[in-house]
């Protein structure tokens, strides 16, 4: 009999995006149990609280079908991370990377956290070519513009932002917009 293998795909999910769901889907092919870790408190000024990042999160892995959900597991955390891995019994750290520059940041990250823990390993996860250039912060930024999101995050997801961004605050009840420059 072998041992379960949990991973934990951490991030802030602001918002998730279609290249987050691309790493979600194919990790699974990694680990038997993955453990997607929504950040509560990532230093950061997000656009949905964390809250609604973990509900949109919930959402987008429903989304992938049943098989996916015996698997993945969504739990928030605001703590360290190879902490919060070794709380949950997660060997694996998988990690998406865009570009070089991911790399970059990555790599000094995968040095101090085997530093913390080196029972830890990372996995790197190269995005998939048609999400590459997927960023949550260039999500924001087109949407915030009044560019059209919705080839970049699920239909769910484009509401939400657009809502948001139209002033809807936290708990606010979400209603279908069109992309800008359709219908």
């Amino acid at each position: 009999m072998t041992d379960k293998r949990t991973g934990v795909y951490p991030g802030t999910f602001d918002p998730i995006t279609n290249g987050h769901t691309d790493i979600i889907r194919r990790a699974t092919k990694v680990v038997d149990h993955l453990v997607v870790a929504v950040a509560e408190n990532a230093g950061k000024t997000p656009l949905f609280g964390a809250a609604e990042r973990l509900d949109l999160v919930k959402q987008e892995v429903s989304a992938l079908g049943p098989e996916y959900g015996e698997r993945i597991e969504i739990i928030p955390f605001d703590n360290l991370l190879v902490s919060f891995a070794q709380s949950i019994g997660a060997t694996v750290i998988v990690r998406g990377l865009r570009a070089v520059s991911d790399f970059e940041y990555e790599f000094q990250m995968v040095g101090m956290n085997a530093r913390l823990n080196p029972e830890i390993e990372t996995v790197f996860l190269m995005a998939s070519d048609k999400h590459q250039f997927i960023s949550s912060k260039l999500v924001k930024e087109i949407a915030e513009l009044g560019g059209d999101i919705t080839p970049f995050v699920s239909p769910r997801v484009a509401v939400s932002v657009m809502d948001r961004l139209a002033g809807g605050g936290e708990g606010a009840v979400l209603r279908p917009v069109r992309p800008a420059g359709k219908g």
